[in-house]
């Protein structure tokens, strides 16, 4: 079911590793040709598009009145769930909004000399997209995740698209909608939802910016509208690695390994160990655990392809593998946990320890639980309030102090071969 490869065969975990990486949309040429059509389509026809795709992708009959969502049924749908889930989804929304609060960044300026004021100012982006995946992958948690930092931000009008059906399959999404005041929302799904956000349509205005996971084709859909718009990142499937020595338990990491296999056949699940003991078990461990599993299926394939037990020679070489991969979630359960962690250079998240697992911050602790996926932990972070401000950079000069810096410049725009800079600084100072 799980490969165990010992740090020592090298080609076997390299195999194993290309396999891992292979998951990105951006390899799939095919894939990306048909979503470029999907994207065609709706910007030519509009909401004819976006109608005749949800009869063909979702099996859904539609007229253009139903793509935006109706408030009062968005309200009916929302009093479906029970007082624990309504307390639970509060409490949720409440540690985010908390964490995010401390992200809020200020407008600054300084005065570097005499007739020269420099600054930045920092303003929200007036509208932002946000894409909630329906079917299995419906979870209101990537709402809350997606929601709460843009209200944080600032922005004026925040959109949500979900296939439609979604939240009649999970009223829970509903709900958060409600909790959340978030009432412009279209039941549109897949890449031409993306391509709605992006474009506009009759019924869809275009927004500034979209975030929100989604399939291989909303992810897809998602690279090849950024630059129109603005994008969160191309998310890919999800991922785990998990660093422990012989002070972990295996039931514990069996039951962490198997919660992100559960998600999708091309998740990721790895744990890299010193000890062979704790390898052997936490095998077993996962054969027990997953034959109770409802998403048995989707967890044993998931293992089966991407999921490896790698027995390691210290942790050290274990920390070493983990900055290659750059995983989006990465727990640690060692006897020197905070030392092993100052060592990481790439990961989205870190849990600490037998009792921090992944599905604290997945849905209640605060932090965002939309993080960089396929390695782009190297060069991004997850997602924040950051990611739906703007910044402006804020110049002014008097006469003296151009003055003093105009030959400079003339000099610099001339090494440039550009004339016409050079005197545009030149003329205010003859």
């Amino acid at each position: 079911m799980i490969e165990t490869i010992n740090s020592n065969d090298r080609q076997t975990w390299a195999t194993k590793l290309k396999r891992i990486r292979e998951r990105s949309v951006a390899l799939n040429a095919q894939l990306m040709n048909d979503v470029a059509k999907i994207i065609h389509n709706v910007r030519i026809e509009g909401d004819a598009a976006l109608i005749e795709y949800a009869a063909l992708f979702d099996g859904v009959t539609m007229n253009q009145s139903e793509l935006r969502m109706d408030e009062a049924k968005l309200s009916e749908l929302s009093k479906q769930i029970d007082e624990k889930l309504l307390s639970a989804l509060r409490d949720g929304i409440a540690n985010v909004r908390a964490f995010h609060e401390r992200q809020r960044e200020s407008s600054w300026e300084i005065a570097p000399t005499n007739g020269v004021r420099l600054g930045q100012r920092i303003m929200p982006i007036s509208k932002a997209g946000l894409y909630v995946p329906g079917g299995t992958a419906s979870y209101p948690s990537s709402l809350i995740m997606n929601v709460v930092p843009a209200q944080v931000a600032g922005v004026e009008r925040i959109v949500v698209a979900t296939p439609p059906n979604a939240l009649q399959q999970n009223p829970a999404i509903a709900a958060a909608l409600i909790e959340l005041g978030v009432t412009e929302v279209y039941a549109v799904g897949g890449a031409q939802a993306i391509a709605a956000l992006a474009y506009g349509t009759e019924t869809v205005a275009a927004v500034d910016k979209i975030t929100g996971a989604g399939n291989r084709y909303v992810a897809a859909a998602k690279k090849l509208v950024f630059g129109v718009v603005g994008i969160d990142s191309i998310a890919g499937p999800s991922e785990v690695v998990i660093l422990a020595d012989d002070n972990a338990r295996a039931d514990f990491i069996a039951a962490d390994l198997l919660a992100q296999a559960e998600h999708d056949e091309d998740a990721s699940s790895v744990l890299i160990t010193t000890s062979e003991t704790l390898a052997r078990e936490v095998a077993a461990e996962l054969d027990r655990q997953l034959s109770a599993l409802p998403r048995k299926a989707i967890a044993e394939k998931s293992l089966a392809q991407f999921g490896a037990l790698i027995v390691v020679s210290d942790l050290d070489e274990g920390v070493s593998i983990i900055n290659d991969l750059a995983p989006e979630h990465l727990e640690i359960v060692t006897g020197e946990d905070e030392a092993i962690a100052a060592k990481i250079k790439n990961s989205g998240a870190i849990f600490f320890g037998s009792y921090t697992p992944e599905a604290v911050g997945d849905y209640f602790a605060g932090p965002n639980h939309v993080l960089p996926t396929g390695g782009a932990a190297r060069f991004s972070s997850a997602l924040g309030v950051y990611d739906f401000m703007k910044r402006t950079s804020m110049l002014r000069y008097s006469r003296e102090a151009l003055a003093e810096c105009a030959d400079k410049i003339s000099t610099l725009a001339s090494a440039e071969g550009l004339a016409g800079h050079a005197r545009s600084a030149m003329i205010r100072v003859k």
